[in-house]
């Protein structure tokens, strides 16, 4: 009971502090936007690095201040609490947090999906189905967890077949080399790492659930609509940085070095993300009528874990607002994909 009220006093807290801290001013010139290490989002730190977002900032007449959070999750709570205009984030991050705390936040740009980079590994056995009856170690309620269930959905198990074991990502190499540990599901670098010891098989990965897994960069909606330059600087600047990415081993290797890694190891986790380096291809990904079930999948998850709040009494409960339509409440949209501004990228009208 004492549980269930902290979690609701929790989402209400992070509700009024959203309020109280809104960043919406008529006489803002100052942005920020905050970002956590992972390959897909290794380009926010070299626009910082390199000039190119104060470049398109200023092009824009505003400034906007770029901040690397080290705590994932957390980065998402202080851009929830107010503390950040703009925050990377997966898509189902961006409903369970910021959304179910009604904060109403956009998807300005979506950058790539985790295309193998999320795996299950099992030491013993060498299909999904082979994961019955075992302890899964992973980080509850994440997208590890959202992966491991699509899995199981497609070998005819669910989690009852299994005993789920909330592990740290910091843990979960060390916890692999426990013989009380047999299964994991986790996300590169920590994939490719317990893949190169012996009996680790990896036996589902999100290449085989494409698209579901999307990294995106939300903006609060409110700041958007009044603020519209600060949608168009960010989208300039990310798809002037997806070139230099492309099109430069140098640009790779710093994104590397910046991670804690080097240009072979930022490379082999780029083979398993399917990055969207053309802003053409991010404007149809998202017009895909696909978007909308994969959100439906993740909404549907996230209910049945009670991700959605307390008071949510469907997976419905939350409007998610997609150009194939709303999936979900349309009087309480609170997370929506808008490609417009990757459009203008298209276009050359940026």
């Amino acid at each position: 009971m004492r549980s269930t009220l902290l979690k609701c006093l929790i989402t209400l807290l992070l509700a009024m502090a959203a309020t109280i801290n809104s960043p919406v001013s008529f006489a803002q010139q100052k942005f920020s936007l905050c970002w956590s290490i992972y390959v897909g989002w290794m380009p926010w730190e070299y626009g910082d690095a390199s000039g190119i977002i104060d470049k398109w900032a200023a092009k824009y007449g505003i400034e906007i201040d770029v901040v690397q959070i080290n705590d994932y999750i957390e980065s998402i709570n202080q851009y929830t609490a107010g503390d950040f205009d703009a925050c990377s984030m997966t898509n189902m991050d961006a409903l369970t947090i910021p959304a179910a705390s009604g904060v109403d936040s956009t998807a300005v740009i979506v950058g790539d999906f985790s295309n193998g980079n999320d795996a299950v590994i099992l030491k013993q056995g060498s299909t999904l189905a082979d994961i019955a009856g075992q302890q899964v170690n992973l980080v509850e309620l994440s997208v590890s967890h959202y992966l491991l269930a699509r899995g199981l959905q497609s070998v005819g198990l669910s989690e009852r077949d299994i005993t789920v074991v909330n592990t740290s990502d910091a843990d979960m190499v060390a916890a692999y080399t426990t013989s009380g540990v047999t299964a994991v599901t986790t996300w590169n670098p920590i994939v490719n790492e317990i893949l190169s010891m012996q009996n680790a098989t990896s036996v589902f990965d999100s290449s085989m659930i494409p698209g579901e897994i999307i990294d995106t960069l939300m903006v609060k909606t409110e700041v958007l609509e009044a603020f519209p330059e600060f949608g168009k600087a960010v989208t300039g600047a990310w798809y002037e940085i997806m070139a230099a990415m492309r099109d430069s081993e140098e640009v790779r290797a710093h994104m590397g070095d910046a991670s804690g890694t080097d240009l072979a190891g930022y490379e082999s986790q780029l083979a398993t993300t399917q990055m969207f380096y053309e802003a053409k291809d991010a404007v149809e990904f998202v017009n895909s009528p696909n978007l909308k079930t994969t959100m439906e999948y993740v909404a549907n998850f996230s209910f049945q874990h009670g991700l959605l709040g307390e008071g949510a009494p469907d997976a419905e409960f939350i409007g998610i607002e997609t150009p194939a339509g709303v999936y979900g409440n349309t009087a309480n949209i609170q997370l929506r994909f808008d490609p417009s501004y990757m459009a203008m990228a298209a276009e050359g009208s940026l």
